[in-house]
This record gives C-alpha cells, sequence and structure tokens, in this order.
C-alpha cells in the first residue's frame, strides 16, 4: 500500500479529521491534502510529524500488507466496545449513551470547578 493511503487509512480508523492532523503539525491543509492524495511525497521529518499526530510508529506507513494492523491496543480494544455497541438494541444504546453522557459531565465539571479554584488562588 503507498503511504498516502496509509495515512488516510490510520487517520480515518483513528476517527480524526484532516483538519484536525494539519493543526497539530502545523502544515497548511492544502500541503496535507496533497500528501494524502499521493500528489506530493512527504519527507521523512514531515511523516514523523504526521506519525506522532496519530499516535502511530513511522514504521506503520510502510506495513506491506492492506489491512490496518493494530494501531494500539487501547484504541482496537475501543473499537471492538463500539462494535458491541452498535450491536445493541436501542433502548439498550441509549443507557449506555446515558452512562457515558454523565462520566463525560462529570469530568467537565471537574475541570471547570478546578479552573475556577485556580483563577481565585
Amino acid at each position: 500500500m503507498e503511504i498516502d493511503k496509509k495515512i488516510k487509512q490510520i487517520r480515518e480508523a483513528k476517527g480524526m479529521t484532516a483538519k484536525e492532523v494539519v493543526s497539530a503539525i502545523d502544515m497548511g491543509p492544502a500541503m496535507y491534502s496533497r500528501i494524502e492524495t499521493g500528489k506530493t511525497e512527504p519527507s521523512l521529518s514531515t511523516l514523523e510529524k504526521i506519525a506522532k499526530a496519530l499516535g502511530v510508529r513511522l514504521s506503520d506507513f510502510f506495513n506491506a500488507d492492506d489491512q490496518l494492523t493494530e494501531v494500539n491496543s487501547y484504541d482496537s480494544s475501543l473499537m471492538e466496545k463500539v462494535k458491541i455497541i452498535e450491536a445493541l438494541s436501542d433502548e439498550e444504546k441509549k443507557t449506555v449513551f446515558s452512562i457515558v453522557d454523565a462520566f463525560v459531565g462529570k469530568k467537565k465539571l471537574k475541570v471547570a470547578l478546578s479552573n475556577v479554584l485556580q483563577e481565585v488562588q
């Protein structure tokens, strides 16, 4: 598989947008688009930046197989859980999403309170 296709495949597997990668590597969107579409070959330093932004090793871009190998065990585990959730009934999904929303809300509240406390001090 060509590097451009591998970069895009990994980015999509990670659920990232091209815009997120561009901002993480401090590159213009047009240049990044040319890399992902194979219109230009990225330098090694650019590949290193992209790998870091995607949270993968540089060598992952050069795997010979067309199948995406495990991006990392955490992402793999998360994707397995998402597939299981997708198979649930609508009522079960609603319950799972309510629980996740409660934890996310709790985390956001902790961060907001922490920020307020820091401002007061």
